[in-house]
């Protein structure tokens, strides 16, 4: 990639930005333009990015370990504590029945995988990202509880996710014969990942407090040094074999715990800034390589499998989720459309390419057919659905919203990418 190559996308960013109001306002969203920007520049020849695979894979790392890590320091653990039924539903019931729900969808349609193979591609496709409907997480006529369970889910899946794609990727591969093998996975996957987290995230924002309280830095370093936090978890959980996101993810959670909530938020704006502008070269990468590279060829079976997944695949478990909470249906069909497929999705993607499956090209295809459904199925619908469910709950009365669990007051917070 020239200098040519760079101005241009960044121009790209600059022009964004010029119109990004108006862009609020009509039926798309970033991931929109940029995909749209990326392949429409690779399909005139304007821009042709001569990417190796490793350096794509490290930009969607360190973006996706950003983003994390901003997505835990804007969560008030306490608060969480007592107000986590909607996303813990979502999590602990709804993404394990996704999952098996994708495998058994994906075995039925592509009868050619083995059965490890349509788990690993349904695990990738599992994690939602909520940068691909922001307008949802951010239309204050949505009940906040709603807004927020989305975007806490968005925020926790990710990390929760790679054990599960790491585990299958070995299965697929036949690893799981070597000795001692289930020992060391849930140990570096799961337990390293936490305690380098808490240990990182926890000793620097204790020490960015006391630094701050004794007037010890300035402004700019501190957001600077806050950056910093998130790309040094993730890259010492990976030197350690340990899970990255997981370990970026704590590490914002014990950072925001130590700090006050005021100040994590206000030296955070820069990472999450950052996050935003990572994601966007990302997306564009995304539509300007990985869609030429991979994604050709559609067929009905890989067309089916990609909307089964961001329909069937999503809404029924979230329905069976949320059983006990007793929401009304339109909560119930408003959930679990909006959960779109996003940044996650194409990094554990590329982890397969990586890892050079016999099958890797075609799963990777399938992986990216869905998330370029959903970023155009998802963008064009989250403003318009976001203001037509806000309607509907505006329109209840005191004694509706009395027994309605969506309707119980939480804290406020900061959504992804928001104020």
């Amino acid at each position: 990639m020239g200098s040519t190559e760079v101005a241009l996308i960044a121009g790209a960013v600059v022009a964004f930005a010029l119109v990004s109001q108006l862009v609020d306002r009509l039926p798309f969203s970033m991931p929109m333009v940029f995909v749209a920007l990326g392949w429409i520049s690779e399909s005139v020849g304007a821009i042709e990015l001569d990417l190796e695979l490793e350096g794509i894979v490290l930009l969607g790392e360190v973006t996706l370990a950003i983003i994390l890590f901003s997505d835990a320091v804007r969560i008030d653990v306490r608060a969480l504590r007592r107000h986590a039924g909607l996303p813990v539903r979502l999590l602990a019931v709804g993404l394990p029945l996704s999952i098996a729900l994708g495998t058994v969808f994906i075995s039925l349609l592509l009868p050619g995988l083995g059965v490890w193979e349509a788990a690993l591609v349904a695990a990738v496709l599992a994690p939602t990202d909520a940068a691909l409907g922001q307008a949802v997480v951010e239309e204050e006529s949505v009940p906040l509880r709603v807004r927020q369970g989305l975007n806490v889910e968005s925020g926790l899946n990710d990390g929760l996710v790679l054990p599960a794609v790491l585990l299958f990727l070995a299965l697929a591969q036949g690893d799981e014969t070597e000795p001692g093998f289930w020992g060391r996975f849930i140990l570096q996957q799961v337990g390293l990942g936490v305690v380098v987290g808490l240990a990182i995230g926890g000793a620097a924002g204790w020490l960015m407090h006391r630094a701050r309280s004794a007037a010890l830095v300035e402004g700019i370093y501190a957001q600077l040094g806050t950056l910093a936090v998130a790309v040094t978890a993730f890259f010492t959980a990976v030197t350690v074999e340990a899970n990255g996101f997981l370990a970026a993810f704590i590490a914002g959670l014990a950072f925001g715990t130590v700090m006050p909530s005021a100040d994590a938020e206000a030296i955070d704006e820069y990472t999450e800034d950052s996050g935003r502008l990572l994601a966007m070269v990302a997306f564009f990468v995304f539509g300007n390589v990985l869609l030429a590279t991979y994604a050709s060829g559609l067929t009905f079976a890989v067309a089916a499998c990609a909307l089964g997944a961001l329909t069937l695949g999503r809404m029924l478990p979230v329905a069976l989720s949320l059983i006990g909470m007793k929401p009304a249906w339109p909560t119930v069909i408003f959930v679990g459309w909006f959960g779109p497929r996003g940044l996650a999705s194409i990094l554990f993607g590329l982890i397969l390419l990586e890892e050079d499956l016999p099958k890797s090209n075609g799963l990777f295809a399938l992986i990216s057919w869905t998330v370029l459904f959903s970023v155009v199925l998802h963008g064009a619908t989250a403003s318009w659905g976001a203001s037509l469910y806000g309607r509907w709950f505006a329109d209840m009365t005191e004694d509706e919203l009395a027994t309605m669990p969506e309707a119980e007051e939480v804290p406020m917070t900061r959504t992804r990418w928001g104020r």
